[in-house]
């Protein structure tokens, strides 16, 4: 790390903390206010940021490009849904315990 990283981290970190402690100090004088807008803003604010965060992952889930391993299936039914797979033609049948 550089040798000022650290001094700029703690005065980053007391201006969020300074900030955090005005936003809250409107917030309460808004709504003892009686006022609409100090519940409507923070809570649009907050539902558009999760609406936000939602479409991002989305949006991220649909253009993933994912590299298949290994070889393509083919048609004759090996591998399959639930891994199930045919047994080779002279595979040992499974042993079947006695009713």
């Amino acid at each position: 790390m550089a040798p000022g990283a650290d001094e700029r981290s703690r005065v980053l970190g007391a201006a969020l903390g300074l900030g955090a402690v005005a936003a809250a100090a409107l917030f309460v004088y808004g709504v003892l206010s009686g006022s609409y807008v100090a519940l409507a803003v923070p809570v649009a604010a907050g539902t558009l940021f999760v609406l936000g965060l939602v479409a991002w992952i989305g949006w991220t889930i649909a253009t993933v490009r994912v590299e298949a391993e290994g070889s393509p299936l083919d048609a004759s039914g090996s591998g399959g849904a639930g891994g199930a797979t045919r047994p080779e033609p002279d595979a040992d049948p499974p042993e079947r315990p006695d009713p």
